[in-house]
């Protein structure tokens, strides 16, 4: 009834063969003949092993949450782990002879459910529902330096919690709390539109008024510096006629001052003359006239002397009876007085 068998296993198992208490083999994915009377065999999975979990917490605000979520580990240490559970496989069934590699991802569960607990104690409902990623990160890191799990010499691959959700009746409170708060924002970002419209409407409207300000500024600036312009030219102008009156001031004192300058210089000079002719008149009062004018003919043409002794006959005419003027006496006299004689005027004159 008993013999010697084969067997082969998957290259995901680690296998040990054990004789007589010894063991004799061991690797992964062994093939072998074994005598059952005397042969046990233990195999470990080298795969890694997926673990899906759902459990209830309480939060801090004592509100029930139910957490879903998933768990990947690995044996990485066989030795340590067939030496806490028992992993010998029944050859003939194909199946493990006892409980305990069920039980393992039974306690790596529950490893994780303690490491939840304490950090959903601490977090109020509202804070709760919504931190999977803080207990994915937290437990992850805390499961590294668990002394529990280094025991049983495995290794954890990843952590995933995919919910923290709570009881239906909070579940709907909180969606109608969500929901009138959502109606809320709506009513609020309606009320900011709004009033972003109407800000928006006044900053163009001042945008508008600030332009008409700008360009009435402008044109009040254009205007004074129009007027500016105009009374500079005024200004210069009038500077202008002001230098001209100064200068056509000027002059006519200078021409006044000439004036009165040769006015005084012909004053001087008739006082001058009149001072001569006072001289003169005072030095000849006593003079006999005949003499003062045998002086006077002192030096005087023959022609005006001439003239002279004519104009005494004429004064002396009727004393005088008979006078024979002769042609050559006529015409010297005419001649010197620059008198052509007519022709024709030859002759003799009486009177």
């Amino acid at each position: 009834m008993f013999g010697f068998r084969f067997v082969k296993f998957q290259p995901s198992d680690y296998v040990l063969k054990v004789k007589n208490g010894k063991v004799v083999q061991e690797g992964v994915g062994l093939s072998f003949h074994y005598y059952e009377p005397v042969t046990s065999v233990v195999v470990v999975p080298t795969s890694s092993i997926d673990v899906p979990f759902m459990f209830e917490e309480m939060t801090h605000d004592y509100q029930t949450v139910t957490v879903q979520g998933q768990l990947t580990y690995r044996i990485a240490d066989f030795k340590k782990t067939i030496q806490l559970l028992n992993y010998t496989y029944n050859l003939k069934k194909r199946a493990y002879i006892s409980d305990d590699p069920n039980k393992l991802a039974q306690r790596v569960i529950h490893i994780v459910k303690v490491l939840i607990k304490k950090q959903l104690v601490q977090m109020p409902l509202k804070d709760a529902i919504q931190a999977s990623e803080r207990l994915v990160q937290t437990v992850s890191r805390e499961m590294l330096v668990n002394e529990e799990i280094e025991k049983l010499g495995i290794e954890l691959i990843g952590l995933s919690v995919l919910a923290v959700l709570p009881n239906k009746e909070t579940m709907r409170a909180l969606e109608a709390k969500a929901r009138e708060e959502i109606l809320r924002d709506a009513d609020k970002a309606l009320y900011e539109r709004r009033n972003a419209s109407i800000e928006q409407e006044r900053r163009v409207k001042e945008n508008e008024l600030s332009t008409e300000i700008a360009v009435e500024t402008k044109k009040k600036q254009i205007r004074e510096t129009q007027l500016d312009a105009e009374r500079l030219v005024k200004q210069k102008q009038n500077e202008m006629k002001e230098e001209q009156l100064y200068f056509d001031t000027a002059l006519e004192e200078k021409k006044r001052a000439l004036i009165e300058l040769a006015m005084a210089n012909k004053k001087a000079e008739a006082d001058a003359k009149a001072y001569e002719l006072a001289a003169v008149m005072k030095a000849i009062s006593g003079t006999e006239p005949y003499v003062l004018q045998s002086m006077a003919n002192m030096g005087m043409e023959p022609n005006k002397l001439i003239a002279i002794a004519f104009q005494d006959i004429a004064e002396n005419a009727g004393k005088i009876g008979q006078l024979n003027i002769t042609p050559d006496l006529l015409q010297g006299i005419m001649t010197g007085a620059g008198i052509s004689e007519p022709a024709g005027s030859k002759g003799r004159h009486t009177r």
